[in-house]
């Protein structure tokens, strides 16, 4: 899933949403488990570094896996697996109404492999709804 077009004050509202929601979490530099950090520590690490990460469950069984690969862009995966009953889908949806609210930018979900680029899923905060692809 992805964010495009935000800045560090955007990822820095993204942890501040995390905290507030009481979310638990867990930020990591390759094995290292740390304190979840400023966006600006995040975005000023060294180029070679190893991606960090944080890990996010906004109910238990449901977790987002955000990876920070790009300053521009908020990317994360989930497992649909995970969401099961109807629990779970309730559960997605307000975490991507959650996420996209905060930085009031457009998120997309796109598939793994070669069309990565073509969304199956986006959530519109203008019109606080949740769109699905049907042509397929």
């Amino acid at each position: 899933m992805r964010v495009p077009g935000v800045s560090a004050a955007d990822r820095q509202a993204l942890s501040g949403l995390v905290v507030a929601r009481g979310w638990w979490r867990e930020y990591a530099e390759g094995c290292r488990v740390l304190p979840l950090p400023t966006a600006a520590r995040v975005l000023s690490r060294r180029c070679d570094a190893e991606v960090p990460t944080l890990c996010a469950e906004p109910v238990p069984g449901f977790r987002a896996i955000f990876r920070f690969l790009s300053d521009e862009t908020i990317d994360f995966g989930i497992d649909p697996y995970e969401l099961q009953g109807q629990e779970g889908p309730d559960a997605f949806s307000g975490f991507l109404r959650a996420i996209g609210r905060r930085p009031d930018r457009t998120l997309f979900m796109c598939p793994a492999g070669p069309d990565v680029d073509r969304a199956i899923l986006w959530y519109e905060p203008g019109g606080d709804r949740i769109a699905v692809r049907h042509d397929r």
